[in-house]
């Protein structure tokens, strides 16, 4: 958050944790719904996706919690600027988009040849790339949001590296530094990598 505090989920025993500026870790948050992604919106509230009760919710800074959508599968989200949110359904091989008057619709539908399993996705600093992780694949995809919350343009991105002999990268959580480098937790580390989409080096 903006004190520099940090959440974390416990999804099997739905918690949300907090470690506060001296290190102390406490329970923020029980019986989330086993949530999941977590990210603070510029209001201050932390969105969760809490796909074990299929609702996308806010804590405030209290920990009152306040359903944002229902009826969404869903495994992480991102909140853009504008009060737009944008939630991964790897069960359905689907991306949803959800609006700040809470209006939703499924703005990315895999076929064949699309996201095998969406999990991760975060938005570039300036907003204007939505990123979405693979975890069954090998790349991270992204698409240009077009001014009312769509997406266009989508193409495997960033091409991450993959243990010998495995198809799969182990994508999921995911993250932007201010210069526009995405960090993404892989099978192999933590890969890092330019903007161009070419991994850098693996922590």
């Amino acid at each position: 958050n903006a004190k520099g505090e940090v959440f974390f989920t416990d999804i099997p025993n739905s918690r949300i944790h907090k470690v506060e500026l001296d290190g102390k870790v406490s329970v923020f948050a029980e019986n989330t719904g086993k949530a999941n992604g977590l990210m603070f919106g510029t209001d201050g509230r932390l969105f969760a996706a809490a796909n074990g009760v299929k609702q996308i919710v806010a804590y405030d800074e209290g920990g009152k919690k306040t359903v944002i959508a229902s009826d969404i599968e869903s495994n992480d989200l991102c909140v853009a600027l504008n009060g737009n949110i944008y939630v991964s359904d790897p069960t359905h091989q689907q991306v949803w988009l959800i609006k700040p008057n809470g209006e939703k619709s499924v703005v990315d539908k895999n076929g064949k040849d699309g996201i095998t399993f969406p999990n991760g996705v975060r938005l570039t600093p300036d907003q204007s790339l939505l990123l979405v992780a693979d975890a069954r694949g090998q790349f991270v995809w992204s698409y240009h949001i077009q001014p009312d919350g769509t997406l266009t343009a989508k193409q495997r991105y960033h091409h991450l590296r993959i243990p010998d002999g495995v198809m799969e990268s182990g994508a999921d959580g995911m993250t932007c530094d201010t210069k526009g480098r995405l960090y993404v937790c892989t099978r192999l580390g933590i890969q890092f990598c330019d903007q161009a989409g070419r991994v850098n080096g693996i922590i």
